[in-house]
């Protein structure tokens, strides 16, 4: 009997795992087909190139000296993703190359950008700040290109700055609200209190929160704008400090289940927990971290990535790397399943109903037609542990419960020309 159960288990892992190869099995049965036809074509097959395009900018240290802030973030997950669209288009003939463009300042990534594109390149991975992205996705050059954006989660380039021209691999902040306010849900907790940095980008993960507080009816009992500046936290009665002020901003705030916090840069939400007036858990930026991608992640063959990736980079994956992994082999896949080493053939299928990426997260992931922004499951976690995964069970769609996050057709504000 013991024999028995093992197998079971054993088939249903090798069942989950094959979830996130379809790509390699198809080429397989491909192979199986047509072996002399591959063979011809494995001998006039171009290159395809995809060009890494990004902004260099100075790593700003953590306010705790924990975690180096990573010098090639992103550009390490486009290389794995490079070496595994080659391990797949081996068979098909197919040769991928990754060009590699990081530029000192704006102008540099627009001169670099057009030089490509002169150069016949047509498929970009861009690691761009929002303003920059837009830059070069309005040159008249690009008009022809795909543009995936690996790293932003900018609501508005998914609304009203939407570009044609442009698809996004990493969630969007609405999607990343919507994950958390979905878990708070299914735990009953219907209160939260929000602490909001002084950042822009903090500001802008603040308004996802609210506005998905406001989807499905979670409470805000207050707001709280983070003012303090612990400049002394490295004197040796630094971190009296910093208790003393979380207890202040929090014992007269009503009582409430979660204090979510807007501090993407980290300036001060790692200072909270274990500090508030009331003994209440920790989420947002911070402690319960709704993301594309977590290290404590190993479900669906995850552990595959993570350890083939720490082989590569001798660190763990972000969500940047997660982010370029997922373009370039949006890239590769496009090309096996659409079997066509042409750009522009590549970019028109990556957008139509045949595509779909193997993600390592258990389902099928496809860009939505109305923003270009890719569906997918949105993880949340902690430092040390997966604590569940978004959309939550019994959160419906008539087309796709990943479309249960993020913002819908029917309340998109991007509208391509």
């Amino acid at each position: 009997m013991r024999r028995r159960r093992d197998s079971n288990s054993i088939r249903v892992i090798s069942a989950t795992l094959c979830r996130d190869w379809v790509a390699v099995a198809w080429v397989i049965g491909l192979l199986a087909c047509s072996g002399p036809a591959l063979a011809q074509t494995a001998a006039i097959s171009a290159p395809i190139d995809v060009t890494y395009i990004g902004l260099k900018v100075e790593r700003v240290l953590p306010a705790f000296y924990l975690d180096q802030p990573p010098q090639d973030e992103g550009l390490q997950g486009a290389r794995l993703a490079l070496s595994d669209n080659q391990t797949t288009g081996q068979f098909l003939g197919q040769n991928f190359r990754l060009n590699e463009e990081i530029a000192p300042d704006a102008a540099g990534v627009v001169d670099a950008f057009k030089r490509r594109i002169a150069a016949g390149d047509k498929l970009f991975v861009a690691d761009l700040p929002a303003p920059v992205l837009l830059q070069v996705a309005d040159l008249p050059e690009a008009k022809a290109v795909t543009i995936l954006d690996a790293t932003t989660h900018d609501d508005a380039l998914r609304a009203e700055s939407c570009r044609r021209n442009v698809l996004h691999t990493l969630p969007s902040r609405a999607m990343l609200a919507d994950a958390l306010m979905q878990y708070m849900m299914i735990k009953k907790w219907s209160s939260i209190a929000l602490v909001i940095g002084a950042d822009p980008a903090d500001k802008d993960y603040a308004d996802a929160i609210r506005n998905s507080a406001h989807k499905f009816r979670i409470k805000i009992v207050q707001e709280i704008p983070w003012t303090f500046d612990p400049g002394s936290r490295r004197t040796d009665t630094g971190h009296y400090a910093v208790e003393a002020e979380v207890a202040r901003v929090t014992q007269d705030v009503k009582d409430y289940d979660l204090l979510v916090v807007a501090d993407e840069a980290g300036n001060f939400g790692d200072d909270l927990a274990y500090r508030t007036t009331l003994s209440r858990p920790i989420a947002g930026t911070q402690g319960l971290v709704p993301s594309a991608w977590a290290r404590p992640f190993e479900q669906w063959g995850a552990t595959q990535l993570q350890s083939r990736f720490e082989k590569q980079a001798n660190r763990w994956m972000t969500d940047n790397d997660y982010g370029a992994w997922l373009a370039v082999r949006a890239v590769g896949e496009a090309a096996t399943r659409g079997s066509t080493v042409d750009p522009a053939k590549i970019g028109d299928f990556m957008r139509g109903k045949d595509f779909d990426l193997a993600g390592f997260k258990g389902t099928k992931l496809t860009f939505r037609e109305w923003d270009g922004q890719l569906r997918q499951p949105v993880l949340l976690a902690d430092a040390r542990s997966l604590v569940s995964v978004s959309p939550q069970p019994g959160f419906l769609h008539q087309f796709s419960e990943l479309d249960t996050l993020g913002v819908d057709r029917p309340e998109t504000k991007c509208h391509m020309p």
